[in-house]
């Protein structure tokens, strides 16, 4: 049924490619042969290579103002990419399929690789790529060829490398939002044999929020911020005809604001918040009514009013050196390739965790909050061609050195936001209707009938927690991955290929964590324990509420050490059969891997810390079959592939609403298909270009027996048999270029890009307030200059129609619960929920000049 069901889609979608013309990938050239990527180590014609790529040109990238990862979604179909509480944490997800969340343990299922050197996480390839030569997105599980293995694809980032043709390139912009950038690079030879490219850029944007910030002591009203800079020099160094050594170091520093969030839903918490805020806790709702199910009160989430009384200041510092070399072995016809890379990378930031205008809890960036990655790595490639045999053997060690440290902060809003929530009661000081002392309990997601009736339980409790720091946790792990790996293509005839790609894997890593309560955090909760074995017990729910993660004391003073060592085969098998010049088929199984990992944050059930904080490693088995074809004159490049992915453990990485956790998810399949369309049209300087990918992601059945830890089953009771999160079943790109001569040695350019996502949820839990409707983003940009290039001005916009939409909808911490009831029940969701939102329309303006 589901085959069957993939061969109509696939029917379907080949109708709506041709006739919406969309995709992403128009390349400076003017042949389809000429379009040439490095997919399998080696330069080989796009249409030549048995693997979905995507393969993004730099002028295509130029035109759709791509600076980053995140810019790349809408030139590509099936890729999603969002950002959450930093920018740290940015997830870029391939057909569905993504490392979800704010745990750094987590590696990630889209591989990030610039210049040959994998980077250790999404959100240390975030940043300004500088100037590119091109991008290649590699679809399906990368685990041969690409570093450290992948379970859902590679983002293949190769950049300008110098040149001794002498050349310069400076670019000024202007823009809305206060925005300004400027860069400049510069390359040419230095020696006989020594040629060098220096390129350094900064960019400055005002935010994207306004911020209310409560009752302080926040100053900083806007949010989102840009302000960075970034400089990378390079040496190509040609000691002999036969070999050539490219020696890259680069700086990169950013200093700015992100990330607050906007309320799209209101709890019965409301009423506290705003009374302990003067008013400025949280969004008013612009029309009244009852708390039900989602939306509940009526926001304008798109005035961009975020509420944050505590700073969201973001440090990040990444910078790195590497050296490839490369030696021809004349008598083999071989080639010797080494590259060795050493990059750090740290991010120090401030959060304000309750997400309102309320002092309740926040993340001091001056007290122990952020990550960094230092990584030192080594390949090793040795590769050679016969007549018809192509063959690679290679080697690739990584040692990883990561470090955490967290750090919470209770306000001075924190006690009496508590004691609100067990009595259900406003002081008539702040606002209320009672004008005594704190009465009775009620549990935090409801009111309690007793305090309506005015009858108070015998032996109230009135919580004590400390106001300041309270915990304070330190992280450290150390990774070591070695791993063999072989990639071969045998022509058995003019015709057929075969290719056989094999990896054995050895993944090591040691855990050493240190976690403190201090200042005598955790007194309360010792107080809620030894109260249980009175005849008044304190209430199951207040209970929660007094021994939440932060405010623990079976963490005070606990250390963990935990290691592991696993192996793990990984590798591929291709066929690939020519019928003619202009048509070749194909099809691939491919077994990827994504090695296990520990949970780097405070993780308990009920009160008791969990005594392991590991998760095991995630598999893949992936099937594909397709066609590329090259027609009308080899002018029209149309590709199309029918794709099967089943993942079993998969690494879901949830928030509880206290910390975040993996739970391996038995198996998750993705179904589909992907397309590429490329049309250099009969009319003179006309591009046409397109892409899709339809895929049915959807989480296989479970109960919480299949859980390692079956007590998590209640956020996640959504999952089974769902479609996953951030998996949209329709993807949809499209554009075109146009460029011609307006004589008196003028030229003008014009591009359009545009994508389309079906809806999909924007949560790991699926609940039904965090949908994300279809949506349609269109950038474009018209520019005027010389013929010769020399010069270009150019007018831009991003996100031209203004489109509203959620990156990430999440839970707000202690402001109701959405699963009171087991199935899930909206009319007994009292959650109030936030959103990190898209980027709105930006617009401005930019010169080029170069020579």
């Amino acid at each position: 049924m589901r085959f069957n069901k993939l061969l109509t889609t696939s029917a379907s979608a080949i109708v709506l490619t041709a006739v919406a013309a969309t995709g992403a990938a128009a390349q400076e050239v003017t042949s389809v042969d000429e379009i040439i990527v490095t997919a399998q180590k080696r330069e080989q014609s796009l249409q030549d290579v048995p693997i979905v790529v995507t393969s993004l040109s730099q002028q295509v990238l130029e035109d759709a103002g791509v600076r980053d990862i995140k810019d790349m979604q809408i030139l590509t179909p099936g890729l999603t990419v969002t950002s959450t509480t930093s920018e740290t944490i940015t997830t870029a997800r391939i057909r569905g399929v993504g490392t979800v969340g704010d745990n750094p343990g987590l590696e990630s299922s889209v591989g990030v690789v610039i210049d040959g050197v994998y980077r250790p996480r999404n959100g240390v390839g975030f940043g300004d790529l500088g100037e590119m030569s091109r991008i290649e997105v590699l679809k399906g599980p990368q685990a041969t060829l690409f570093g450290k293995n992948t379970s859902a694809g590679v983002i293949n980032i190769i950049t300008e490398a110098p040149s001794f043709q002498p050349g310069f390139e400076g670019e000024l912009t202007g823009g809305d939002f206060g925005a300004w950038g400027i860069s400049g690079s510069a390359t040419g030879p230095l020696s006989e044999n020594i040629a060098g490219r220096l390129y350094v850029a900064a960019r400055q944007r005002d935010g994207f929020y306004d911020v209310d910030t409560g009752d302080g002591p926040r100053t900083m009203t806007e949010d989102q911020t840009q302000d960075f800079w970034t400089a990378r020099g390079q040496l190509l160094i040609l000691p002999s005809d036969l070999a050539s050594i490219r020696l890259i170091a680069d700086y990169s520093k950013r200093e700015e604001f992100c990330c607050v969030a906007s309320q799209i839903r209101v709890g019965p918490t409301f009423g506290f918040i705003n009374a302990l805020s003067n008013g400025q806790g949280q969004a008013a709702p612009v029309t009244g009514g009852s708390f039900g199910p989602a939306p509940g009160y009526d926001f304008v989430p798109y005035s961009r009013t975020a509420y944050s009384n505590r700073d969201t200041g973001q440090e990040i510092e990444d910078y790195g050196f590497s050296a490839e070399v490369n030696a021809d072995i004349e008598s083999w016809n071989a080639t010797v390739t080494s590259v060795t890379a050493w990059r750090s990378w740290e991010s120090v930031n401030g959060m304000d965790v309750d997400f309102t205008g309320a002092d309740l809890i926040y993340r001091n960036q001056d007290g122990n909050f952020g990550f960094g990655i230092d990584t030192l790595s080594q390949e090793l490639r040795l590769a050679g061609s016969t007549s018809n045999f192509d063959w690679l053997i290679g080697g690739f060690y990584a040692r990883e050195n990561l470090s955490r440290d967290d750090s919470y902060f209770l306000g001075a809003d924190y006690n009496p936001y508590l004691s609100f929530l067990f009595t259900a009661t406003v002081p008539a000081a702040l606002g209320g209707p009672n004008p005594g002392r704190i009465q009775c309990f009620t549990d935090p997601t409801g009111f309690n009938p007793l305090c309506a009736a005015g009858l108070a339980p015998p032996n109230p409790l009135a919580p004590t927690q400390i106001v300041g720091q309270g915990v304070d946790d330190h992280y450290s792990q150390v990774s070591e991955t070695f791993a063999i790996f072989t990639n071969n293509t045998w022509r058995v005839t003019d015709a057929l290929e075969l290719t056989l790609g094999l990896r054995w894997t050895n993944d090591e890593k040691d855990l050493q964590v240190q976690q403190d309560n201090i200042n005598g955090n955790g007194a309360a909760c010792l107080g809620a324990l030894a109260n249980q074995g009175t005849a008044s017990p304190t209430p199951t729910s207040a209970l929660g509420a007094l021994c939440l993660p932060w405010s623990n004391p079976f963490y005070d003073n606990r250390a963990v050490t935990e290691n592991f060592s696993e192996d793990a085969f990984s590798g591929t098998f291709k066929a690939a059969y020519r019928l003619n010049d202009s048509f070749m088929i194909y099809g691939s199984y491919a077994r990827g891997y994504k090695g296990a990992g520990y949970n780097l944050d405070r993780v308990q059930t009920g009160v008791i810390p969990d005594a392991s904080l590991y998760f095991p490693a995630e598999t893949v088995d992936s099937w594909e079959l397709g066609f590329k074809s090259t027609l009308f004159n080899r002018s029209l490049l149309f590709n199309a592939t029918l794709f099967d992915q089943t993942f079993e453990d998969f690494q879901l990485n949830t928030f509880l609403g206290t910390a975040f956790v993996v739970e391996s998810i038995p198996e998750l399949n993705s179904t589909g298909v992907d397309m590429d369309m490329l049309w250099f049209t009969p009319v003179e300087g006309l591009t046409l270009n397109g892409g899709l990918t339809y895929s049915d992601t959807t989480y296989g059945n479970f109960t919480a027996a299949d859980l390692i830890n079956p007590a998590r089953f209640g956020p996640l009771s959504l999952l089974p048999g769902a479609q996953m999160s951030f998996a949209p079943e329709w993807s949809v790109t499209g554009g075109m270029s146009y460029e011609r001569s307006l004589g008196n040695g003028l030229m003008g350019r014009f591009n359009l890009s545009a994508k389309y996502s079906s809806e999909y949820n924007t949560g790991s839990d699926l609940l039904p307030a965090k949908m994300q409707d279809a949506f349609t983003l269109v950038n474009g940009r018209i520019g005027f200059g010389a013929e010769d290039r020399s010069w270009m001005l150019e007018v831009w916009g991003q996100n031209l129609t203004d489109e509203e939409y959620y990156q990430v909808v999440f839970n707000a911490p202690l402001q109701g619960t959405a699963f009171n009831s087991i199935p899930y029940n909206p009319a007994t969701d009292t959650q109030t929920y936030n959103a990190f939102l898209g980027a709105p329309r930006t617009w401005g303006v930019t010169l080029r000049v170069r020579y």
